[in-house]
Order: C-alpha cells, then structure tokens, then sequence
C-alpha cells in the first residue's frame, strides 16, 4: 500500500481562519492531497481544532463568552470557511472522548516504559488567582531572539520559552499585578537524549530554508526537557499519581492528535479501523507530510519525531512543508485588532478560484508576503481570467465540429506540460508558487497560440487545453468541475483525437445567485 497521509496542525479554536491560515498550510495541503488523487494513489487530509490550548480561555474572557461556546463555535466556523474556499478535509479532530483516549494512551506507553521524567521547574505565579502562567496567560521578551510574545513558542523565531525563562514576565490579563517565581514538579520528555537520531533525521529529511535555520538553531545547544504535564485545570486531565491534578500540555497533544485525524478521514472513506494507530503503525505503507507554520515546526518536527523515535513503533513523517507568516498590507493579520480578512467573506465576493489561484501565487512559502484586494483582482485579472475566457472562446468556435486531429507535436507538448506541472507537485519539492506560476505560464502560452488556430491546429490547441485544466484542477476546483468529467491525470495526453466541448468562464466577482450557493 502506498497511501499518502498529509496533516496541517489544528488551528486553535479562538475563531474563524483568516487569509493567513489559508494562505499558509491548509491551501497547500488541499491541493497537495487533490494531486496525489488524481494520479491514482489514496490519500487523506487530516486536522481539525485545537481546544486545550490557553488561548481559547484567554480568548473567551476578552470576548465575554464561555470557553466551550467559544470552541464549538470557531469550528463551526472553520468548517464553513474550509467548505467556501473548496478545503476538503477527510478527518477533522476535535475534542472527545475517543482522541482523550488516545492521548492518554500515547503517554501512558511512554510513561510505563520509564521514558517520561519528573522535573522541577519554575513557573510566573499570580498571587491573586492562585495560578500557575504558561503560554497565552503570561508574556514577556523571548531568552533567544528578545522578541516580545507569550510563553510557549516564541512566535518569531520558532524555539520553546519556558514561562519561567521569559524576560520581564507579566500577566496577560492582569498586567499590573507583580508575580511570583514558584517551582513545580511536571512530567517532561528528555528530548537531548534523542539527539543522535535527530540529528540523522534531519540529515536525510528534506526542508526549506526557514525550516533548516531552526533546526540548526535549535540542534546548536543542548535540546531542553519538553513540558508533558502542566499544573493547570484547562486540558485533558494527565492519570499520572506524581503529577495529580494536572492536565496534558497542549503542545504534546500533536502526535496522538495526527494519529486521530488519520483515523477519522480513514474512516470517512470506508477503511475499517482495528486502533486509531493502525495506519500509523510501522509496515501499514503509509508515508506522512505534514504542512505547517514555522512556529508550529519544534513541537511536531523535534519533538513529536523524538517522541515517535522513543516508541519505536510508527512511521516518522517524511517531510515538513514550513510556511512563513503571510501579512495583511504589510502587517500581520490580527484577529484581536481587527486587521483581518476571513477567507468565507471573500469566497462570498470573489470566486475561490481566483483567491485559491492568488494565494498560491503568493504563499509564504519561502519570505513573508503580503495579500492586498487590489493585487487580487488585478493580478487575477490579467493571469487567469482574461488569459482563460479568450482560450475558452477559441475552443467554443470548434464546439460540434466532430472529432479533430491531434498532432505528434501536440502530444508531445502536453505531455512535457503535465510534466512541469508535476515538478511543483511531487514530493518532496512540492510548492505552491511552482504550481500557480506554470499554471500562468501554460496558460499564458495557450493563449498566445489561440488567435492563430486553423481547422488544421484546432484539435491541437483543444487536446492541450483539456490537459491544461486537468493540471490546473487542484487549484482550479470549480473550473475543473464545471468543464471535465473527472480531474484524474495525466488524462489522455496520447489521445490523436479530441471532441471540443463548450467551456466555462471566469468571473473576479461572484453572481448573486453563486453568493448564496453551497459550496461542493
């Protein structure tokens, strides 16, 4: 078997995804898994929301509603986005009984095979509260690169601050109160112990740019102790006697949770299941990618491969696809100010393709980059759009004309074609902008061959354009939808001859009648 699993790490549930998100790890991981279908090998995408971190209790008090409405609430909404902007998730994870057993589980095989330690370590106490501060409820300056944050995750360059290391901690939500320095035992993962077998993985994993800085920075010092266990009430509660009345760190929930998703879009396709591991077991002929923010690379990439490496059981994910941070006119979207557009309100003014096309092109794949109305339309405008509706009409003219000739030369061009297009979606150079950019370049060259179509080339520029949209359908979902009978490729690239058949068009606005139509 030789399935194919791809997992984009759950947004926290504190609301909707926002262009940022999309741009970021789930349109990549959509249009990754849409291609390996398409080719003919099985594949699932998992995510899902992430309840137990802090931030959604931190969340909940600025917006003056419960945690529970909060959570239940943004993945309703993200949901919606996933299905506007044409996401297909096979499993989404949230919160239950059945992924609390599994998490549960994963630790306690760790914790009886002696490969979880008690620590003591020291934690920002609020006096008033009686609270110990981890992640969202405590910020300062980051021990490495100084940058203001939360605990956690040091958002800017992707290394773990532990609360107790933050430089000038204060409370998040009562800033002017002093805190303590209080020391706690929890249960922590020694991840240094691992370092060989890291540093031989990351050897042989391929990554980007952004991806190979961080490990290099964090491989260059001694690896810390990894918090599994925190002394706090918001989480899945940990069984363990030296830790009572703690709960699972949040951070540590992502293997076990990866494991989940996979079962359940496993389970959404038919498979029939005997453990919510099966398919991540050694042997079970599964390779995994992940596609992912760079702050999100150290607790699944390091520490998630150590922490598989300990158990000696599963497959180790076979590459990390990292993205950087896409801004909003030059500023990072920001939910809490505002500074944001939901990808939901702009599929119900714009059509997803077009935002599914300018969002590949712009992903942050490598460098921050920016998303601006403007751009979109223009952009869209004058490299898919007005580039398709003139190669569409020359097709439209050759409609009923019966079964035309297709050249050698034709043959041997679209099958070169559906080769370019596989460079920027095969593993492991899989890119976003690779594929929108051969998507405007193939396009592009279609175009420039249309107004000079004779009787004598016609089959030869229809039989490249249906090869041309089987390509471009992992983007273009709903064009490919509207116009071929299935998007599997390569197609029929060797066809000698090819029935024209009237062809949709492309609108930057959305009819009335397609504003309120359910997404597919």
């Amino acid at each position: 078997m030789d399935r194919l699993v791809v997992i984009s790490p759950a947004p926290t549930a504190n609301g909707d995804l926002h262009l940022g998100h999309l741009a970021g790890p789930f349109l990549a991981a959509d249009v990754c898994t849409r291609y390996a279908r398409a080719t003919g090998r099985e594949a699932l995408y998992g995510t899902g929301m992430h309840f137990t971190q802090n931030y959604v209790v931190a969340a909940a008090e600025r917006l003056g509603v419960t945690p529970e409405d909060l959570r239940e609430r943004s993945a309703e909404q993200v949901l919606r986005t996933f299905a506007a902007m044409g996401v297909e998730i096979d499993g989404f994870g949230c919160l239950g009984d059945r992924f609390t057993a599994l998490v549960t589980g994963f630790y306690e095989r760790l914790h009886r095979r002696g490969l979880l330690e008690l620590r003591t370590v020291e934690f920002p106490y609020l006096r008033s509260t009686g609270e110990y501060l981890m992640d969202a409820y405590v910020t300062g300056g980051c021990p490495f690169c100084l940058a203001e944050g939360c605990a956690g995750i040091c958002e800017s360059c992707g290394l773990p601050i532990a609360p107790g290391e933050l430089i000038g901690p204060r409370s998040t939500a009562r800033p002017d109160e002093p805190l303590e320095r209080r020391e706690a035992a929890i249960l922590v993962f020694p991840v240094e112990r691992y370092r060989a077998q890291l540093e031989a993985y990351f050897a042989r994993t391929p990554m980007r740019p952004g991806m190979a800085r961080l490990i290099g920075s964090a491989l260059a010092r001694p690896l810390p102790d990894f918090p599994i266990t925190q002394p706090a009430s918001w989480g899945i509660p940990a069984p363990f006697p030296e830790v009572a009345g703690q709960v699972f760190y949040a951070h540590m929930e992502g293997m076990p949770w990866s494991m989940f998703t996979t079962a359940l879009g496993a389970e959404r396709r038919g498979t029939v299941l005997s453990a919510d591991d099966e398919l991540w077991r050694a042997g079970a002929g599964t390779t995994v990618v992940y596609f992912l923010g760079l702050d999100a690379t150290y607790p699944f990439a390091i520490v998630g491969t150590a922490l598989l490496t300990a158990l000696g059981e599963h497959v180790l994910p076979a590459q990390y696809l990292t993205n950087e941070f896409y801004e909003l006119a030059n500023e990072k979207f920001s939910t809490s100010r505002g500074h944001v557009v939901s990808g939901r309100e702009l599929a119900a003014e714009v059509p997803r393709d077009l935002i599914r096309f300018h969002l590949c092109a712009t992903s942050p794949e490598y460098q921050r980059t920016d998303f601006t109305r403007e751009a979109l339309v223009r952009v869209g405008a004058t490299r898919l759009t007005g580039p398709w509706n003139r190669v569409a009409a020359a097709v439209d003219r050759w409609v009923d004309r019966g079964p035309l000739p297709v050249s050698a030369d034709a043959r041997r061009t679209a099958k070169r074609m559906v080769e370019r297009f596989a460079d920027a979606y095969e593993l492991p150079r899989f890119s976003l902008t690779a594929a929108a950019s051969t998507l405007a370049e193939q396009l592009g060259r279609l175009d420039r061959l249309a107004p000079a179509v004779t009787f004598a080339t016609a089959g030869d520029l229809c039989h490249q354009v249906e090869v041309f949209l089987r390509c471009a359908a992992p983007i273009l979902v709903d064009l490919a939808a509207a116009a071929l009978p299935d998007t599997m490729l390569p197609g029929h690239p060797d066809s000698d001859t090819v029935t024209p058949k009237r062809l949709p068009r492309l609108s930057v606005t959305v009819r009335a009648t397609e504003a309120t139509t359910p997404a597919r």
